[in-house]
């Protein structure tokens, strides 16, 4: 018998709990949700609620052009925190996210819109990602189904999309001449990586060639730089965005792997807002801590309590936070930053 329990199943024993009802000392095989610094908890608590608040009546945010990436990021956020499609208190505002991203399925497998979607191979990753987390908890055969379809046709659309250095680009390899480069690259092996473990048949080929891809762009110093056909000086956020996604691939062993993780280490570590991200703070950290979350509880431990002290006091009054893109982008990232300790989405686990 297994002593899995689902995400919903789990809410319900920490609802149990909350209520002082008695339960079992322990459940074997089961992690348990990390409590969390009263201080952030808020935190979490208080831009859950404006994220929430914030989507529109048709399901969707948007930032700067990006409707598809931005509410797949969103409903990302909000599934961290253990709310499925039919438990948890964001249940209806998941439900919501996951009909909209549907219904921008196309018929050549692409969720978004060329037309609508700026960069639109940002929103197809992060849509892959989002609903292959929801997929496992997914109760209603039907919605099942569809969700199946609809991430086996995605998953296809990449493996076509992919350019023969093995990137991918703001765009197809079609549409864009083959152009690659390393942020939507990163972005498609994650969505890839969530979609194969969530069942999805992704052919091996397509992820073994990513991965080739990014040891190609790294440099001596071990960072990887920005494309394989513009390759220049390493880029730490895109190093650490390719490490993250590495490790998503089970590639922990490579020899490329340790020169990667000390040169992110080098210029990542102290939660630099200089030139090192790039202009991209939070894409930069969004990655950097999945990162640090694999390396143990010694090394992230410490980490985490700096990252989240330094996002937690930029918080705005109203629950969410600004930046670049967009407050809903940076609110997006930093609570799934500050949930990673939660285990709730497969793809972040250890």
């Amino acid at each position: 018998m297994s002593h899995a329990l689902s995400r919903r199943q789990a809410l319900l024993a920490l609802g149990a709990a909350a209520a002082g009802l008695a339960l079992p000392a322990a459940i074997p095989g089961v992690a348990q949700a990390a409590k969390g610094d009263p201080k952030t908890e808020a935190a979490i608590e208080k831009g859950l609620k404006w994220v929430a608040k914030s989507q529109s009546s048709l399901g969707h945010w948007t930032a700067g052009g990006y409707p598809t990436a931005m509410t797949a990021l969103a409903g990302t956020a909000l599934t961290a925190s253990g709310s499925t499609t039919v438990q948890g208190p964001y249940s209806k505002n998941i439900r919501k996210a996951v009909d909209y991203l549907l219904g921008k399925l196309r018929g050549n497998g692409l969720i978004g819109d060329p037309a609508s979607d700026n960069r639109y191979t940002y929103g197809h990753g992060f849509s892959m990602l989002f609903l292959s987390q929801v997929l496992g908890e997914e109760e209603d055969e039907e919605r099942r189904d569809e969700l199946i379809d609809a991430l086996t046709k995605a998953c296809e659309f990449s493996g076509k999309a992919q350019t023969p250095a093995g990137g991918w680009g703001y765009v197809s390899a079609k549409d864009g001449n083959n152009f690659d480069e390393g942020s939507t690259t990163i972005t498609q092996v994650q969505g890839l990586r969530g979609c194969r473990n969530g069942g999805i048949v992704v052919a091996g080929e397509i992820i073994d060639k990513a991965k080739e891809y990014i040891y190609g762009c790294k440099n001596a110093d071990g960072g990887i730089s920005y494309s394989s056909r513009n390759r220049g000086s390493s880029r730490p956020a895109i190093t650490a965005a390719a490490l993250a996604a590495l490790y998503n691939a089970g590639d922990y062993e490579s020899k490329h792997v340790p020169e990667m993780l000390e040169f992110c280490k080098k210029n990542l570590q102290n939660l630099s807002e200089g030139p090192n991200s790039f202009g991209h703070w939070h894409y930069t950290y969004l990655y950097y801590s999945q990162v640090m979350y694999r390396q143990g509880n010694k090394e992230w431990d410490p980490f985490r309590d700096k990252l989240y002290g330094h996002i937690v006091k930029d918080q705005q009054t109203d629950g969410s936070w600004t930046g670049n893109i967009g407050p809903i982008y940076v609110t997006a990232c930093n609570l799934i930053m500050l949930q990673l300790d939660k285990a709730f989405l497969p793809i972040y686990q250890r």
